[in-house]
């Protein structure tokens, strides 16, 4: 819902002249827009903000009604639209943006540029097919009995439509040449006059889990992948890492039904943002569960059984256990080939300054889960409508915005005991 780019222009609620408003949720971008309600949280159209019940709770991440600000739209893009079609013939020889990746981060830059300009042409560069989904649930959808087609907003094509970007999926940014500003791809060569990359961070590759037996659900083509392998029959599934994305999903699917092994380095489950009580109840609320924690282990190999295609993970203390499939959440890692090219300066991610988000090179710009500030990565939904509006001001010359990096609540989605920190 959040990931559906420009709501529709605002209409006369009731006699009293008031207009239909949209709500933002602060954690994960969720669009509460009172004309339409939320049907997954029985409002029903035309339910006025003001309206619904103090303990009412997001549908996507689970934070409170308080959690919610209002959503402003600076331009339609209905009017973006307009403008485009009368003058574009005009503006063919200027290269415009380039954006690397369409997940949110992505699509949220198209959406800020677009918003403030309607003559700018917008190509948009991905590995991927560039479908718009919320990314968040896929650690929840099984449990919940998703199917995969259900989490889908847009598809790409459609969401370059109604943008007006040029969408070049299943390609391949491949370097950076940053004296002639121009990208290489695996499609040919781009010119630009700004380049934002937003390709996000990719599950760490570590030597002991190869590629060919462990899965890695970082996308919804992946996790498509999953579901199908998993059928419909009770299984016997690893999570390595019991971290946010390691510990929700692990619950996810022993809420499904399947027999879960959840491993980590770390004595307790979500160490790193959990207290030690907190991990103690959200254990007991997994007591019923076919979830088994074993903590203080590090995997030292992953390797083939023999018999119908199950796998063995022993660990550096010598255990060893016997599953049907193996999940490695064991975090992320920014890929660092594509800034490297264009030698920007790096420290944990791409480095941008706090308030301006500029990296090393003018012209080049990035934002969402591939940058850090300080060598602090940032990897969390809420900000990214935040960078994309800062930036695309800086991109168009216009009035700039001061970037603050605030906290926010953070939902912990494990279905048996949430948790918001």
């Amino acid at each position: 819902m959040s990931a559906r780019v420009q709501p529709a222009p605002k209409s006369i609620s009731d006699a009293a002249g008031l207009p239909w408003e949209i709500f933002i949720c602060r954690a994960c971008g969720l669009l509460y827009d009172e004309e339409k309600g939320d049907a997954d949280s029985g409002l029903a159209p035309g339910t006025r903000f003001a309206d619904i019940p103090g303990d009412w709770a997001c549908p996507l991440c689970g934070v409170t009604k308080a959690d919610f600000e209002p959503y402003m739209v600076e331009a339609p893009v209905q009017e973006a639209r307009k403008a485009w079609t009368t003058r574009a013939a005009s503006v063919r020889r200027d290269p415009g943006t380039v954006i690397v990746g369409a997940g949110r981060a992505g699509w949220q830059m198209a959406q800020a540029l677009r918003a403030r300009d309607a003559d700018m042409p917008i190509t948009i560069v991905t590995a991927c097919n560039g479908d718009v989904y919320d990314k968040p649930l896929l650690s929840v959808a099984l449990a919940r009995g998703t199917p995969a087609d259900k989490m889908l907003l847009e598809t790409g094509g459609q969401a370059a439509r109604r943008l007006m970007v040029r969408l070049l999926p299943n390609t391949l940014a491949i370097r950076i040449n940053r004296g002639v500003r121009s990208l290489r791809t695996t499609r040919g060569v781009l010119s630009f006059r700004h380049l934002v990359i937003a390709h996000g961070a990719e599950p760490r590759t570590l030597p002991q889990f190869p590629a060919t037996l462990c899965w890695r659900i970082n996308h919804l083509e992946m996790y498509t992948k999953f579901r199908t392998a998993l059928g419909l029959v009770s299984a016997r599934i690893a999570v390595v890492g019991a971290g946010l994305v390691g510990s929700e999903l692990a619950n996810d699917l022993a809420l499904a039904g399947h027999e879960v092994l959840l491993l980590d380095v770390a004595t307790r489950p979500l160490a790193n943002c959990l207290s030690e009580l907190q991990s103690r109840q959200l254990m007991q609320a997994w007591a019923p569960l076919q979830l088994k924690f074993v903590g203080g282990v590090e995997v030292r190999a992953v390797t083939q059984l023999a018999d119908a295609g199950g796998k063995e993970l022993t660990t550096e203390c010598g255990q060893v256990f016997s599953v049907d499939h193996v999940v490695v959440a064991a975090g992320l890692q920014t890929p660092h080939r594509l800034a490297a090219s264009a030698s920007l300066a790096w420290n944990n991610g791409i480095a941008v300054e706090p308030e301006t988000l500029a990296t090393s090179v003018p012209g080049i710009h990035a934002l969402g889960d591939c940058i850090s500030f300080d060598g602090r990565a940032c990897r969390y939904i809420e900000p990214i409508g935040r960078q994309a509006a800062v930036l695309a001001r800086n991109i168009l010359d216009q009035p700039a915005l001061a970037y603050e990096h605030i906290r926010v609540p953070l939902r912990v989605k494990t279905g048996s005991l949430p948790f918001t920190v």
